[in-house]
């Protein structure tokens, strides 16, 4: 019997087989991974400096003992170079798998920053333990850090970084953070919170080019402007990885396509997690994941499951302010309701007809996400 392959150590890919041996613990398992194959969880690498997390302290579970536990075989260090979904084979730099079902687990890559410049290899990007340790090493003993994005991941650093001691400063296309996932009143509680911590925003501006100089990195701006660092820090989004299987012929778009089953459009070949457009979403959150890999465990255990999301509230993790949103369903059309307090920002979305289809809360009102995504999930 040719086994189940999963290709990708990360949350999607341990969480899918710690679910599958929950209900089978006999099917034989291969778990092919290009890292090492260790254990953490990614979440935490955006927060872990202010709590004196080393990248050593995050990681909990080493491949070998993460293959004796699920009962599983564990590659590490192993890149897949090509995908034949016709044969049901995987091809790798010093070998060949066949398997019986294949899931694509791959994860994203962050987008390319584009800046020129002698400075520009060392800008730095946090997407992996092994990023988050070369930051760690590339910070100590310094003071100033530029961070390129102004999203969640990169409020999330420029919180972390600022409640440690550091001078930061965050360079950021939109007129005020998280734009895509928060209306005005909610991002600019938010600015101003960081601001208060210590973290200067450069909102509706570009970096262009950085440069090595005596004392660091002069970084410019397209306005003009040029700021100093000791490090850059790139978090300006990530893309899925859709390279093995768009060279394999398996649709993709801004993921890899997939059906409510997480079953692209190559016979037997799945597709979760940050990499997976599930009819038309790329939901890369830990709760979307979590869902995706409990039915689509249940699938390739011979119960068909599709997948099913509840209300699902993204917390952003900015201690200094934080924040609670879920984003209102693509295409809907509705206003938002804001609602600003001492202690934080209430704004729902609602339709036409008044009903709730998203919600964004700063501050103390986080307090009121379960009860508002209970609403909406009824």
């Amino acid at each position: 019997m040719h086994p189940l392959l999963i290709v990708g150590s990360g949350l999607a890919g341990y969480t899918l087989l710690r679910e599958i041996r929950r209900r089978d613990a006999d099917t034989p398992v291969t778990l092919i991974t290009a890292d090492d194959g260790v254990f953490y969880s990614k979440p935490t690498l955006s927060n872990a400096l202010a709590a004196g997390k080393t990248a050593v302290e995050l990681a909990s579970a080493g491949a070998a003992k993460m293959a004796a536990d699920l009962k599983a075989t564990v590659l590490p260090h192993t890149r897949v170079t090509a995908l034949d979904p016709r044969g049901q084979r995987l091809r790798t730099a010093d070998a060949e798998f066949e398997y019986g079902k294949l899931v694509l687990a791959l994860g994203a890559d962050p987008y390319a920053h584009g800046l020129t410049g002698s400075g520009a290899d060392q800008v730095l990007m946090v997407n992996d333990l092994a990023g988050y340790a070369r930051f760690r090493e590339a910070i100590a003993g310094k003071k100033r850090v530029v961070v390129l994005g102004g999203g969640l991941i990169g409020c999330e650093f420029a919180n972390d970084l600022a409640a440690a001691g550091y001078v930061v400063a965050v360079v950021h296309l939109g007129a005020w953070p998280l734009e895509r996932l928060l209306p005005m009143e909610a991002g600019k509680r938010l600015a101003d919170s960081l601001a208060a911590l210590g973290v200067q925003w450069h909102f509706a501006r570009n970096a262009r080019q950085v440069e090595r100089t005596d004392i660091g990195l002069r970084l410019s701006l397209d306005n003009g402007e040029t700021l100093f660092a000791d490090v850059v820090l790139s978090a300006i989004g990530l893309k899925p990885r859709t390279q093995l299987a768009a060279a394999a012929g398996v649709p993709v778009n801004r993921g890899i396509q997939t059906d409510r089953f997480l079953e692209t459009g190559a016979a037997n070949v799945h597709a979760l997690g940050d990499c997976a457009e599930v009819e038309g979403r790329v939901l890369p959150f830990v709760q979307p994941i979590l869902v995706q890999a409990r039915a689509l465990a249940a699938t390739l255990c011979d119960a068909p499951t599709p997948v099913a999301y509840p209300a699902m509230p993204v917390m952003v993790k900015t201690p200094a302010h934080p924040v609670a949103v879920l984003p209102p369903p693509p295409g809907s059309e509705g206003r938002w309701l804001v609602e600003s307090r001492d202690t934080g920002v209430c704004a729902l979305h609602v339709d036409a007809g008044g009903r709730l289809q998203g919600f964004a809360l700063t501050g103390s009102e986080t307090a009121r996400r379960t009860a508002l995504a209970s609403e909406i999930a009824g």
